[in-house]
């Protein structure tokens, strides 16, 4: 490829990872706001937040972005530009998916450290803030981590709204080299380096994480052999 086509990978590159980073954001924000609600102990909240989970789980995240981008405007006299429209589209979609696993690592937590808490009288924020989420966020990571790979591939789909993301590039670059295999190879193998960095950016926070709450257990060291006795019995 020309050095002027290779730029223009490296621009939708650029659009692809910034528009990860936004809607990720987004993402953890809803994530954390929406898991919590679910546990809360008023029914109301409980049920709204989990209309809005099923109703976002259960669309499809293309047809999001197609109603952010397509159907707001003229129903609200306002138009998003396609960065927004893709991070409000994925974030929003993404983070129904989250919130049930802030749910699920909340409810995973031993309920005798809730009750410790009330027994310190401290308050329903202060036992979510100093006792449940510090021991919840560790095991969030590992499912979070999956997520975050899945967000990765889900930003291609804004290339429908004409975004020059990593996809459209790719696209672009296509139909001027009239030839398939070499520039989709290289896509496939961009989109495998971003998703591999991020894997491990996710497992060493797990790690570092799970060592601040004692969940690494230390390495215990072999136990010696008890003497034998007389003729070898013991």
């Amino acid at each position: 490829m020309t050095s002027g086509l290779w730029e223009l990978v490296l621009q939708g590159t650029w659009v692809t990872i910034q528009l990860l980073v936004f809607s990720s954001l987004l993402a953890a924000g809803v994530s954390f706001v929406v898991g919590i609600a679910r546990t809360h102990h008023l029914w109301i909240v409980r049920f709204l937040a989990g209309v809005y989970t099923e109703v976002f789980r259960g669309t499809s995240a293309l047809v999001m972005i197609f109603w952010v981008f397509f159907v707001l405007p003229p129903a609200f006299g306002w138009q998003l530009v396609p960065m927004w429209a893709g991070t409000l589209a994925l974030g929003l979609t993404y983070g129904a998916y989250g919130s049930e696993i802030v749910r699920g690592a909340l409810g995973a937590v031993d309920p005798s450290q809730k009750e410790g808490g009330i027994a310190l009288s401290f308050t329903p924020w202060q036992r979510m803030r100093l006792i449940m989420l510090p021991q919840a966020v560790p095991e969030m990571i590992p499912p979070f981590s999956n997520l975050l790979i899945e967000l990765l591939k889900g930003t291609a789909l804004v290339s429908i709204m004409g975004m020059g993301d990593l996809a459209f590039s790719g696209n672009l670059v296509r139909l001027a080299l009239q030839e398939s295999a070499e520039i989709y190879t290289y896509i496939l193998l961009i989109y495998f380096v971003i998703a591999f960095l991020l894997t491990r950016v996710m497992r060493g926070l797990e790690k570092k994480l799970k060592a601040g709450v004692g969940k690494t257990p230390p390495k215990r060291k072999a136990a010696a052999p008890e003497p034998a006795g007389i003729g070898g019995v013991r």
